[in-house]
Order: structure tokens, then C-alpha cells, then sequence
């Protein structure tokens, strides 16, 4: 557990957050100890490696075939049973590892026997090597099993291996893994645009597909819920499994779950073509940390929900009223030991023999791709062509081998791809070629494991020229075996791996041929000692960041956030007790209800603004379910109910004005029963001098800010950006707020509060707190009321500077020092002496708010400035201190946010149709 100093608690007892560093410091320590620990589970001897051209969670997709490396089944079967148990007692965090294949794939050989075949990839390879975790695989198997006796034979052959089977129907498979995995999801993350409706004739519609998805989803979540044990770690991988983090979380809410994705994250433009991108979004959201390759995966993700979804990003990660989502990159590796150990072994020595004696005299430039359209495989071969061009002296001395694993070979458009590449080939073979040699070797398969790490070995430039990818490994595993060559890495600026190895290799834009042909010829050309510097910034960073590394810390990082979210989340209060809240309500004899107004009292909007709801939002309006509930409270002679809003008088008026309602504009400035006239609550000594300057500086913002208004109130103005592009809003919001206190109001005395898309500026003090104690003096005046208020409740949707009004109430902490509220205070006609039930005395606090009373009067002069003043007959409103009048128990107190879980509140309602339910049961009472 995270070790904090001990500091005080918050209003439920609670300790703050722990600090960032206390999470750094300890994952330093855990990296440490995998540092001393470490073991290697390799033996020093030759095995049969062979090649597996398919990226484990990507098979059959275009993807990454260098994340593959193909374990034998008594290194698999070992590296993940061996976890089980340590002294004869269950000792180590169970994994689950959930993804849309299984690392075998099963043969039926009967009705109920089975044979498994190992196909492992780079993320088995990666958690083969993390020795603290009891490891479990649960995904598909790849093949469809329709009848029980089939199932059950499988799922036992498959428990010896430690996997857990999902078993997926044709009709599933085609409609969820080729239909919208693989034409949908995977083209749009790779910035090659969603497929035109010729390509979906046979896999349907967007939404049936998505259906689709959504349904295996659920079946993969209903495998890990039946498995899932207390204290288990949930790690879902990429884009097929997007909606597994919300069904899982949906299940336990306490469950551990991580989700990463091993491909491109695109950017917010091109996200938000897709048709179902919110609910994507906010699934995985539900993770406790989702994890990216790169930075820039990162930023676009939280890009991605700042834009579509309205929410808050922050350093962090993604915040949504509280509840935070760690966002983090975490580059992938390779078993870099694994590759430097083979180099010794003797059949990798006989295939570097005779490669060298092969290309003896000539130049050796490798490239290693699945043959796919993001791979830029033309782009390499038309640069490669391009260099011969420019240098005549090379066409003799330098040669392409080019390995093009095959894939969805019953794709048009990989069918067509073909074609092209091999097409170019020929051209430029018979272009430079001559009798004996010829400039470009195409392979169109794969390599075995031994064969491989003997061409990394020899090869003098390695060229990666990839058009999107998510990570390349290749480019790892070309510098691994390159420890006695020293050779030159060229790396495309758009794979994941460029902003890993961008120190050590030449980074070019594969869509520049010139750029890469000129990258050729300076990496052949390339000195000795530059070759070698490049070398060891690479080698150091392959052989410190491996995959097992990179396994080992999203876990334990996984780990780290579920403590730190505990903390958060201790601080957060908890949901309204309604129960109670109407049982003190039925038993008290003086009731006051306070409630907000915007969020809380109208109908929930849309946040973003989108479906032209803009104008309708903008127009406030009580909640059409509140009319009759709302009546019957008003006319309880035993119930006083106060509207306090920021709202214009005019706003109040038109909603509450057939209400016996006491309406405070504002936030507490103007005050009135409805059967009665306006009264200001301002300040003798506050001025309006600074309206018009501010006015004039909201109105350029207005201008230069599309979609964003501003309101210029009676003694205040608010700008606001609801509705504008949110990042453009907040730098106009961060340019407003530095002109503002620079120029118009920095001898003011105003306040400026800051809304999550607003901008406020207000006479200083002016809280919806502050002005409580003088609306409830006004209150007791008008009401000649017989009985001090026993029962308050205080439901808003409040900026948190107006949050005030919640502690307004609360029973202050008995002062450590002398009491300073022993002193008599004497109290004003028409009210009863202070009797606050649970305090043994008054608080210093107490004392201030009685101090800070002033007279309540409106000044003409003040407000000579403000378009629009209207007369208001009461030229003075009497002090009373509403506070004397309280004879408030704590249980009687329901303070109450909406929508909000960071407040100083001391319950939560989800939204205002809660806000509905709750007032409609009072109003039955």
C-alpha cells in the first residue's frame, strides 16, 4: 500500500490524494527489484524457432509482423503454469489478459480431442517474461465450435495451457472481427478513412456491425466475470475488445481493469467520423488506465474525449466529473536477450556465412513488412529506384532484399497491392538488373526465426518506410542483432518507434522519395564512428526497454492507479440517502429548500451543443415534470423554497413567477417573493464602474470565438464558451483572464470566476454563501415565522466558488485555542438567539459571517452604467442574520451537488432527473 504523511482529512474523514511522487517513487523501487530479480527462462541452447507471420491480437489484419517470435509449447506452457504457486501456496496476483485471440490455435481431431498449436506473439513474448504475476489468456481460439461436446473438450485442453476460450459464432466472427474490427475500426486508426458502402455489401450496415461488436464484447466480458476472482488484474487488448472495459466495469465496479492499444490512435478530425466514436470512447473510459505506444496516441485520445465527449483533460489523463482516467504511453519492446543469445548458436552463424559469402562485395539493405497499404512498401521500392538514378556508381554495389509477408490474400485490395509491388520490382530488376545480379530480392513469405536474426546480422541499412504503424518492431530487432555491424537505421517519422529510436536512426517521411533516396545514400556513405554512435543510442534504449519491462511496469502502473483512485474516490460523497433525506423531511416543523437553478431545475442538454440545440439551451427552462411537484412545496405553509441562481431577475421571473417562491437573482444580489417586488442586496460601497471596460473586452472575445456569447448582467457579466471548439475556447479563456487582470479590472474590486467553459466577473464577495444569511433574514422578517428552521435542504449544480453555501451550514469544528464566540452577540429584533444543536459553541467562522453583514441597500448611482436597470420599490432591504434562526441538527442537513463529484457537498445526485424523482417523493408527502 502507498505510504502517506499523515495530514488532515476533508469533511468525510477522508485523506487527500496521494502525491504523484509517492506512485514514482514506488514504481522506481518495483523496477529495481525486476532489475535484481531478473530471470531469464530461455535455456543457452539451440531450438527449433520458426516465424509467425501473424501479430498476436492482430492476426489476419494488416498489422506488425516483427511483434512475433514463436515460443516452443514446453517454453509456453512453463512460462505461464510455473506462475501457479510458490512453496505449495497460491502467492502471486492472478492476470487476465483478455484479447481477441488466444496464443493457440486449436485442430479438431475428433468429437472431443483437440490439437493445440502454438502461434505466439510479441505480447506473449512480453508476459513470458514477467515472473510476479499467475497469468491467464482468455480470448478466441479461432475456429468455431457449435455443439457441447466440442466446447468442453476444448476448454479442457485448453485450461493445461492456461487459456480460457470465448467461443464466437460464424455469424458473430463475420459481422464483429471482419466486419467491424477489421473494415472499420482498423482502416480509420490507420488513417486510410472509413470504407465507402460498396466495400460493406457483404458484411451489412455500420450499425448491425457495431451490434455485432458490441455483442462479442459482451460475451468475452460474461468468460472473464465467470473467472474473475477478487483482486485480479483485467488487461484488455486493442481495438477488438474497445467495449470490454464498460461491460466489465458495469459487472464490479471495484474490478482492476487496463485496456491497450497496439495500434495508431488517430487524431480528434479523424475520430469523430466515426458513427458510433462517443460510445467507444466513454467505454473505454471506463478502464482504470488505458495505455498507448506513444505520446502522441495519448494526446490524441484525450484530444479525442476533450472534443467529442466535452470532458476535462488533464495532465493525468481524461476527467469526468471526478472520476479520473489515467492516460499513459507505454512503447512496447522486444525480448532484446533473446535475439542477442541466438546470434551465437550455430545455425544462425551458418546463415550469416552464407549471406556474406552470398553478397559478398555489395552493399545489403534490408526491409521486413507485412504486405499491407500502411506498410509503404511502393514508397521504399520507388525511392530505392530513385537512389540508383542518382548514383550510377551504386547500382552494382548495393542490393534490396525485401521480405513481404503475405496477408488477406483474398482481399481485392491486397490482391491489387500485389500486383502493384511486384509489378515495380520487375521494372526496376530488368531496368538495373543484369545477368548475374539484380537490385531488389522480393520474398513474399516469411522468415524463420534463426534465418531472420542472421539477415539482421549482416545487413548494412535497414529501411522502414511505414505510411502509419503503431509501433515496428522490426526496426528493434534490426538493431538487437546488429551489435558487431553497427549498421544504419532508417526509420519512417509515422511509425510508433520513430519517437524511440529518433536519437540513433535517420527519420524521413516515406512519402518524400527524394528525402529517402537522399537518407539512402547518406546512410551508406555513413562514417564509422557515426554509425557506431547511432548504434549504441539505440542499443542501449532495445536492451533497457524490453517487453517484458514494458509489461511489468503497465501493471504495476495499473496497480498504482487503482490505490491512487481509491483515495480520490474516498473523497467524493456519496450518492443522496433519499430515503432519509424524506424521512427527516416528514418529521421536522420547519423546512427551508434551497435550490439551484441551471443543471438542476431545467431539463439535462447537451453538453457540446451539437444538434443545433444551442438557442434552446441558452433559454432556460423549468423542467416540465417540476410544475406540479414544485407547486405543492411552495404552498406548504410549513416548507419555505428558495431558488438562488446566478440567472438575470428576468430568467427567475418567467419560470417561478405563478410560484409562492422566493427567487434570488444573482447569486443572492437581487431578492423577492413572488408576491412581492425586487430588492437589491448590494453593498453600500460597491461600485460598477468597471461594467464597461470588461464589457468591451468580453466583446472581443465574443468576435474572435466562434460559437461562444456573453451575458452582460445587472451587476455582472459572464462569458461563455459552452458551445465554441474547446481547446480554442480555453487559450481564448487563458488570453481573456491575463488582458482582464492587466488592464480593466486591476484596481477593481471584483472577483473573476472561472466556470469549466465559463468566464464570470462579479462585484468581490458576492458568493451564493455570502448572500444566504441575508436572504434568510429576509426571509424571517416577511414570514413572521413562530419556530426556528429545523431542516434545510441545499440541492445545486454550483461554480465551485459558490460551493460556500453547502458549508454554510454545516456545524463548524470546535477551535483548538480559547473559544472566541463566548463573546455575547447580541440579537437583532424578529429573530431567535443562535441555537446550533451539535457545536458546543460558535466558531470563529460563526463570528465572521455575522460580521460580515452590511447594509442591504441598493445605490441608483452605482449602477448608472448598466443597460437596462430596471426600478426596484424596495430602496432597502433590513439586516437580519439569518443564521440566528437555525436550530439545525446535523442529520437534518442534505447538502446535495449535481452532476458533480469534486464538492464541498455533503451527498450527490446524478443529474436533475434525479433532482425530479427527489422533489416529486417530498412533494407526496
Amino acid at each position: 500500500m502507498l505510504q502517506t504523511a499523515h495530514i488532515p482529512g476533508n469533511n468525510y474523514g477522508c485523506s487527500p490524494g496521494t502525491p504523484r511522487s509517492t506512485r514514482v517513487e514506488r514504481l522506481l523501487r518495483d523496477r529495481e527489484l525486476r532489475k535484481i530479480n531478473k530471470v531469464f527462462s530461455l535455456p543457452e541452447v539451440a531450438r527449433d524457432f520458426n516465424r509467425d507471420p501473424e501479430v498476436f491480437g492482430n492476426d489476419q489484419i494488416p498489422s506488425d509482423p516483427e511483434n512475433c517470435g514463436l515460443f516452443n509449447e514446453e517454453e509456453f506452457s512453463e512460462g505461464l503454469v510455473g506462475c501457479e504457486k510458490q512453496n505449495g501456496q497460491p502467492s502471486k496476483q492472478r492476470l487476465l489478459v483478455v484479447a481477441n485471440r488466444l496464443p493457440v490455435s486449436a485442430v479438431r481431431k475428433g468429437e472431443d480431442s483437440w490439437q493445440l498449436e502454438i502461434s505466439v506473439g510479441g505480447l506473449v513474448s512480453a508476459l513470458l517474461g514477467v515472473k510476479e504475476f499467475d497469468t491467464r489468456w482468455i480470448g478466441w481460439a479461432g475456429v468455431n465450435v457449435s455443439d457441447e461436446i466440442g466446447q468442453r473438450a476444448l476448454t479442457k485442453a485448453l485450461a493445461e495451457k492456461r487459456c480460457i476460450p470465448v467461443f464466437l459464432d460464424e455469424e458473430i466472427v463475420h459481422q464483429y472481427y471482419n466486419g467491424y474490427c477489421n473494415n472499420i475500426l482498423w482502416p480509420l486508426f490507420h488513417y486510410l478513412g472509413l470504407p465507402q458502402e460498396d466495400r460493406l455489401a457483404t458484411t451489412r450496415s455500420f450499425q448491425s456491425q457495431f451490434d455485432a461488436y458490441k455483442k462479442a464484447n459482451q460475451m468475452f466480458a460474461d468468460v472473464v466475470n465467470q473467472h474473475y476472482q477478487e483482486g485480479d488484474v483485467v488487461w484488455c487488448h486493442d481495438y477488438h475488445l474497445m467495449f470490454l472495459p464498460k461491460c466489465l466495469k458495469d459487472y464490479n465496479n471495484e474490478m482492476k481493469v487496463g485496456w491497450f492499444l497496439h495500434t495508431p490512435f488517430p487524431s480528434s478530425e479523424i475520430h469523430r467520423t466515426l458513427p458510433s466514436r462517443s460510445e467507444l470512447l466513454r467505454s473505454v473510459l471506463a478502464a482504470d488506465l488505458v495505455g498507448f505506444h506513444t505520446y502522441d496516441y495519448a494526446r490524441h485520445f484525450v484530444s479525442a474525449c476533450t472534443r467529442i465527449l466535452g470532458l476535462e483533460g488533464t495532465p493525468e489523463g481524461v476527467e469526468d466529473q471526478g472520476k479520473l482516467t489515467r492516460v499513459a504511453a507505454f512503447p512496447i519492446g522486444i525480448d532484446s536477450d533473446r535475439f542477442i543469445r541466438a546470434l551465437e548458436l550455430p545455425q544462425v552463424q551458418e546463415h550469416i556465412k552464407e549471406l556474406k559469402d552470398r553478397f559478398a562485395g555489395r552493399k545489403l539493405m534490408l526491409g521486413v513488412d507485412r504486405l499491407d497499404m500502411i506498410k509503404g512498401i511502393p514508397q521504399k521500392i520507388l525511392a530505392f529506384e530513385h537512389f540508383l538514378e542518382e548514383n550510377p556508381d551504386w547500382q552494382d554495389k548495393v542490393v534490396l532484399l525485401q521480405i513481404a509477408v503475405p496477408t488477406r490474400t483474398d482481399v481485392p485490395e491486397y490482391q491489387r497491392l500485389t500486383s502493384q509491388v511486384h509489378e515495380i520490382v520487375g521494372r526496376i530488376n530488368g531496368r538495373f538488373g543484369t545477368l548475374t545480379a539484380v537490385p531488389i530480392h522480393h520474398l513474399d513469405r516469411s522468415l524463420d526465426f534463426h534465418a531472420l536474426c542472421a539477415l539482421y546480422a549482416v545487413t548494412d541499412v535497414a529501411l522502414v518506410t511505414s505510411l502509419r504503424d503503431g509501433m515496428n518492431l522490426v526496426s528493434y530487432e534490426f538493431v538487437a542483432c546488429q551489435a558487431s555491424k553497427k549498421g544504419v537505421l532508417i526509420l519512417s517519422e509515422f511509425a510508433g518507434a520513430a519517437q524511440s529510436l529518433g536519437a540513433g536512426a535517420i527519420l524521413v517521411n516515406p512519402w518524400n522519395i527524394t528525402e529517402v533516396a537522399a537518407s539512402i545514400g547518406y546512410a551508406l556513405n555513413m562514417p564509422a564512428d557515426e554509425r557506431e554512435k547511432r548504434h549504441h543510442h539505440n542499443f542501449m534504449h532495445v536492451t533497457t526497454h524490453t517487453s517484458q519491462e514494458w509489461a511489468a511496469t503497465f501493471v504495476s502502473e495499473l496497480n498504482d492507479t487503482i490505490v491512487e483512485a481509491q483515495l480520490r474516490t474516498s473523497k467524493i460523497p456519496p450518492v443522496l440517502p433519499i430515503k432519509s433525506a424524506v424521512d427527516c423531511y416528514l418529521q421536522s416543523s420547519n423546512r427551508l429548500l434551497i435550490l439551484g437553478f441551471n443543471s438542476t431545475l431545467t431539463e439535462p442538454g447537451d453538453t457540446l451543443g451539437r444538434r443545433g440545440g444551442q438557442i434552446r439551451d441558452m433559454e432556460l427552462k423549468l423542467h416540465p415534470e417540476l410544475n406540479e411537484p414544485l407547486k405543492k412545496l411552495c404552498d406548504d405553509p410549513n416548507t419555505t423554497v428558495i431558488v438562488l441562481s446566478g440567472s438575470d431577475r428576468s430568467v427567475l421571473d418567467d419560470n417561478f413567477g405563478d410560484y409562492g417562491i422566493w427567487l434570488a437573482a444573482e447569486n443572492g444580489m437581487f431578492l423577492r417573493l413572488t408576491t412581492g417586488e425586487w430588492m437589491t442586496t448590494m453593498p453600500e460601497s460597491s461600485t460598477m464602474e468597471w461594467v464597461d471596460s470588461v464589457k468591451h473586452v468580453f466583446e472581443y472575445f465574443t468576435e474572435r470565438t466562434p460559437r461562444s456569447y456573453f451575458e452582460h448582467r445587472e451587476a455582472s457579466l459572464v462569458w461563455n464558451y459552452k458551445y465554441a471548439d474547446v481547446e480554442f475556447g480555453r487559450l481564448q479563456a487563458r488570453d481573456m483572464l491575463q488582458h482582464l487582470w492587466t488592464g480593466p479590472i486591476s484596481n477593481a474590486s471584483v472577483d473573476v470566476v472561472q466556470g469549466s467553459r465559463s468566464v464570470e466577473v462579479r462585484a468581490v464577495g458576492v458568493t451564493k454563501g455570502a448572500a444566504i444569511d441575508r436572504i434568510l433574514g429576509e426571509i424571517v422578517h416577511n414570514k413572521g415565522m413562530k419556530a426556528p428552521i429545523d431542516y434545510v435542504l441545499c440541492i445545486g449544480h454550483f461554480l465551485q466558488k459558490d460551493e460556500d453555501i453547502y458549508t454554510f451550514f454545516e456545524p463548524e469544528l470546535p477551535s483548538e485555542k480559547p473559544p472566541l464566540a463566548r463573546a455575547k452577540i447580541p440579537a437583532p429584533a424578529r429573530t431567535y438567539a443562535p441555537k446550533i444543536s451539535n457545536c458546543r459553541s460558535l466558531s470563529k467562522a460563526y463570528l465572521r459571517k455575522q460580521k460580515s453583514l452590511s447594509i442591504l441597500e441598493r445605490r441608483a448611482s452605482n449602477f448608472g452604467s448598466v443597460g437596462g436597470w430596471r426600478p426596484v420599490v424596495h430602496d432597502r432591504v433590513s439586516v437580519y442574520e439569518g443564521s440566528s434562526v437555525l436550530d439545525l441538527k446535523g442529520d437534518n442537513y442534505f447538502s446535495c451537488a449535481v452532476a458533480r463529484k469534486r464538492s464541498s457537498a455533503r451527498y450527490l445526485l446524478g443529474s436533475s432527473d434525479d433532482v425530479v424523482s427527489l422533489l416529486k417523493e417530498l412533494a407526496q408527502c
